[in-house]
């Protein structure tokens, strides 16, 4: 018997495309962006996307065995999924990302829901929050060629200018799927073959373009207009993540609406946010007002005028109050949140400055610890210039993310100069920033490190902390030191990685080295 006999009211109206068909061609339409980004960033990028894409099939299929469901993992949703999360990973990423990233994507993102069409936020974008959120560090750092490096974003963020021809066709030091060339064609064939709504993709584009000239700081200037397109996925998210049939309106008012939530929320994230990829935090949170434009603006039904609608029949509809639209738990939360949200600013106000407090007594005592022999700390006009200057922005281009907070000179009782104390942050670090002070006295020669941020994993990246690692860098007479993950190091500008913990030692070095750099270059030559 043919279980395909659907019984539903007239009027029926049939598409010429399968899910299947939809499916496949998205994935055609991925695949230069994909082979681009893996011709552009190595070996690694192609593992990276085989275990993405692998492990979203792997776990669809899984679940629909154990859930005696249809074989769903073959209609290719799944390969799309993975796909999608792989291109933006950046392309050094550790395996067990994706491989997490596609589980959490599929199995509770699109399955735990009901399966394909019913999942109420795009999986690959939810899954990509969901790895931004909990390894932020891993998510954020690119490295060509083992050289981290800041995104052509985040350097437009920093006032930089960026090559906006490698931008566009792809940039080796961006996520995987970077080529805004590849994706804007691919976008295009899925638009002009009507599987992707024109609507969405434009709005979005034109949005956050007027938005992006009306408050980015440097007008309409088609340069720096073209940089902020061509990067941090927004071609993506406009024509391959917002244009998700299940997580998007179905009138095209609704549809423009939707475009243009996603385009205005991704430049005030941009312009305002201190990360340089919140695009996808913009589409899931229009994919969440999805509901509510379906309920307010809606496609005309065949026949039917507005009149019609009204009162179908001879029959009034009840005007709706405002609990209908808004249930009783929704009012609830939303009064809990106000509350919570005014009682920890409260808290926040109240417990200011007592936290500045504790936070310049911490520098205090870190800056006498590297620099024992100081009575009194000065600051130093020269230094507190040059920091001015960089305005928060990374120092270098040597020493990964680290920045320079602050320069002091020690005196002692004399009124001598004894030393200087740079305090100077990585954001490098396994998890989340690190930020030390770095002794050095008169001669050039490093006394000491002292920690004043470490969030670090205990028993592993916290080890830094300890003396057979931090000591490694006192009384040595360098210009800069190199991490040696092998150990055994004899050289005084080698220092040992801890076991295990390679990524938050090497940002520890960089910072020790960036604080060197900035002696030699500014403190030194000033005094």
């Amino acid at each position: 018997m043919n279980n395909a006999l659907n019984i539903s009211p007239v009027p029926h109206v049939r598409d010429r495309w399968t899910t299947k068909f939809i499916m496949y061609t998205v994935i055609l339409s991925l695949l230069p962006a994909t082979v681009v980004g893996i011709a552009m960033n190595g070996l690694h990028a192609f593992y990276v996307v085989l275990c993405s894409v692998a492990t979203a099939v792997l776990t669809e299929f899984i679940f629909d065995y154990f859930a005696e469901k249809p074989d769903t993992w073959l209609d290719g949703s799944a390969v799309v999924t993975g796909l999608m999360l792989a291109l933006t990973l950046p392309p050094s990423i550790p395996l067990f990302i994706p491989i997490l990233g596609s589980v959490f994507a599929i199995l509770v993102v699109k399955c735990a829901f009901g399966g394909l069409g019913k999942n109420f936020v795009n999986p690959a974008l939810a899954a990509r929050c969901f790895l931004l959120i909990s390894f932020g560090t891993l998510m954020t750092t690119y490295a060509v060629d083992g050289v981290s490096s800041a995104t052509p974003v985040a350097m437009l963020m920093q006032g930089k200018t960026v090559n906006v021809t490698k931008m566009f066709l792809g940039v080796p030091n961006d996520v995987i799927g970077s080529s805004t060339l590849c994706m804007l064609i691919g976008g295009l064939v899925l638009w002009a073959m009507d599987i992707i709504h024109g609507e969405i993709c434009f709005s979005v584009l034109v949005s956050f373009t007027i938005f992006m000239g009306l408050f980015g700081g440097k007008g309409f200037d088609p340069r720096f207009l073209l940089s902020h397109i061509c990067g941090g996925g927004v071609v993506m998210g406009a024509f391959f993540m917002a244009s998700d049939y299940a997580t998007s309106p179905v009138s095209k008012l609704g549809q423009m609406v939707y475009g243009i939530i996603i385009g205005v929320l991704g430049g005030l994230f941009r312009v305002k946010s201190g990360a340089s990829d919140s695009f996808s935090y913009s589409i899931i949170i229009a994919n969440l007002f999805v509901p509510l434009i379906d309920m307010f603006i809606y496609p005309k039904p065949f026949a039917y005028t507005k009149k019609g609608i009204a009162s179908r029949s001879g029959e009034v509809q009840e005007k709706k109050s405002a609990k209908d639209f808004f249930p009783k738990p929704v009012i609830v939360l939303t009064v809990i949140s106000l509350i919570a949200g005014a009682a920890l600013s409260g808290v926040f106000a109240m417990t200011k400055d007592t936290i500045e407090a504790q936070k310049f007594a911490a520098n205090a005592a870190s800056f006498q610890a590297v620099l024992p022999d100081a009575v009194t700390f000065e600051g130093n006009d020269a230094a507190d210039k040059a920091i001015a200057d960089l305005d928060g922005a990374v120092y270098g281009t040597e020493f990964g993310r680290a920045t320079i907070n602050q320069v002091v000179t020690g005196k002692d009782e004399s009124g001598a100069v004894v030393g200087h104390a740079i305090s100077v942050t990585s954001g490098d670090g396994f998890d989340g920033n690190v930020t030390l002070s770095v002794g050095i006295d008169s001669s050039g020669k490093v006394n000491g490190i002292s920690f004043t941020e470490l969030n670090e994993t205990p028993g592993m990246g916290m080890r830094v902390d300890e003396p057979a690692f931090r000591d490694q860098f006192n009384d040595k007479d360098v210009t800069k030191f190199t991490l040696n993950k092998a150990g055994g190091s004899t050289a005084d500008n080698e220092i040992d990685s801890v076991s295990g913990a390679s990524t938050t030692s090497g940002a520890v070095v960089n910072a020790v080295n960036a604080a060197l750099d900035f002696y030699h270059s500014v403190v030194k030559g000033a005094m």
